[in-house]
């Protein structure tokens, strides 16, 4: 900050202690001003006092433990920090330049200086290459688990994912995303040589086992796979155990082939649920309704997706506490039952029903909606899907062993089904 003084001889004021320098351009450089600011001013944010020292302070922990830690700036740290927020949090390497974060980061710590984005860029990547080169040292002691998932997307674009399980030496279970790419096509040999180079690249010799679908160009990539890695000396038994078929997706063909013949009660509360989520103006009057019949439920309705069973089992779980709010809702919307009844409806609304409950043209009803009885079905039907949703998320963990519980929720589900079947109620 400039003061009034001769302009022959002008004088530069600290903006913290009010502390004046001369600061004539040829004669006076800014040393005098930075060492001022980091060494000599009581009131700077800048000033450090010693690089080594360090602050106590209190770092707090769950139940309202805290505990004492000293705690010292380091510009490096700060940086690694960064990048993991980044990479954690999925931002982009542009948020470190918008001023609200800049704001924060100056009243937090003024000595930090942040990054551009490319920087920042750069710090993740080196983070990356960093864990690499840790995971690939795990990989040459420890022997690995393969998951490997192919799909298709919207767009028609093949992806593949490889994940990696192993054990360490402490016992603690690990799950390492490999690889996420796209392919040419989801066929056997190319899917193979895709795991191949990956396993070249990440150094991987000691492999256990390979979890697939039941899909059949996945036989052809565990042919391929037992023929590249048969020679290794880390081979065991020849790869005669190397396939491993996954559990969550037998049970998935299970159920979607006991939903092929759907019951006319689950569509016609499929098509009260979409007559209630296709508008916002329809929604806030069946809010209304469950405000009124006093339902304790904070959550709301939902719509199932075809392909997807275990969506059905939430929309009828959901739907099934709202029973007296539906019932509601056709007394006091006209609407309602003109959905299900008008020959002439709007073409977002209409249609014969499919198998899965979708319209087929204009002019024509949906089935509903749905009565007393269809709603005593659902719940059965509720009952019956929870049974292998809930082993379907036993299978399907990540963060523990699941193999050790086939065998029990196998026979869970093998007992539950025979005592339904010996039911005299035919749904």
């Amino acid at each position: 900050m400039m003061g009034d003084c001769d302009p022959n001889n002008p004088r530069a004021a600290c903006n913290y202690c009010g502390k004046d320098y001369g600061c004539r351009g040829k004669r006076d450089g800014t040393s005098n001003l930075w060492n001022h600011l980091y060494n000599q001013c009581a009131t700077s944010p800048y000033k450090v006092v010693d690089k080594k020292q360090k602050t106590l302070c209190f770092l707090k922990k769950e139940e309202g433990q805290s505990t004492l830690k000293a705690v010292g700036f380091s510009e490096k740290i700060a940086r690694n920090a960064l990048a993991k927020m980044i990479i954690v949090d999925e931002l982009p390497f542009r948020h470190v330049e918008k001023e609200g974060f800049k704001f924060f980061v100056e009243v937090l710590e003024p000595r930090f200086t942040i990054p551009c984005r490319t920087t920042v860029a750069r710090d993740c990547m080196n983070l990356y290459y960093e864990e690499k080169k840790k995971l690939k040292k795990a990989f040459q002691k420890q022997r690995v688990c393969l998951t490997i998932d192919t799909w298709t997307s919207i767009q028609n674009l093949n992806y593949m994912c490889l994940t990696a399980h192993w054990i360490d030496n402490d016992w603690n279970l690990h799950k390492r995303i490999l690889n996420f790419c796209i392919v040419p096509n989801h066929k056997g040999v190319t899917i193979g040589k895709h795991i191949e180079k990956c396993l070249q690249e990440w150094g991987i010799d000691r492999i256990f086992t390979v979890t697939l679908d039941n899909a059949s160009s996945n036989d052809i990539v565990i042919q391929y796979l037992k023929r590249k890695t048969k020679d290794w000396k880390t081979t065991i038994l020849d790869n005669e155990f190397l396939h491993m078929r996954c559990c969550a997706h037998i049970v998935n063909l299970i159920v979607c082939e006991g939903l092929k013949d759907q019951n006319e009660s689950v569509v016609k509360i499929r098509n009260a649920v979409r007559y209630v989520r296709s508008s916002l103006s329809r929604l806030q009057t069946f809010k209304n309704c469950v405000e009124r019949e006093k339902i304790p439920s904070k959550s709301l309705v939902c719509l199932d997706l075809p392909t997807r069973w275990n969506s059905t089992y939430m929309m009828l779980e959901a739907a099934v506490k709202f029973q007296n709010a539906f019932e509601r809702l056709q007394e006091e919307d006209s609407q309602f039952d003109s959905y299900f009844n008008d020959d002439d409806n709007d073409e977002n609304e209409v249609g014969v029903e499919d198998d899965n409950g979708r319209g087929r043209g204009r002019g024509r009803k949906n089935i509903g909606p749905p009565n007393v009885l269809d709603w005593g079905k659902a719940r059965i039907f509720v009952q019956f899907l929870k049974l292998f949703y809930k082993v379907t998320l036993r299978f399907s963990g990540s963060l523990y062993v699941t193999s050790n519980a086939f065998f029990h929720e196998l026979v869970l589900v093998q007992s539950k089904l025979l005592t339904l079947s010996r039911s005299e109620d035919n749904m």
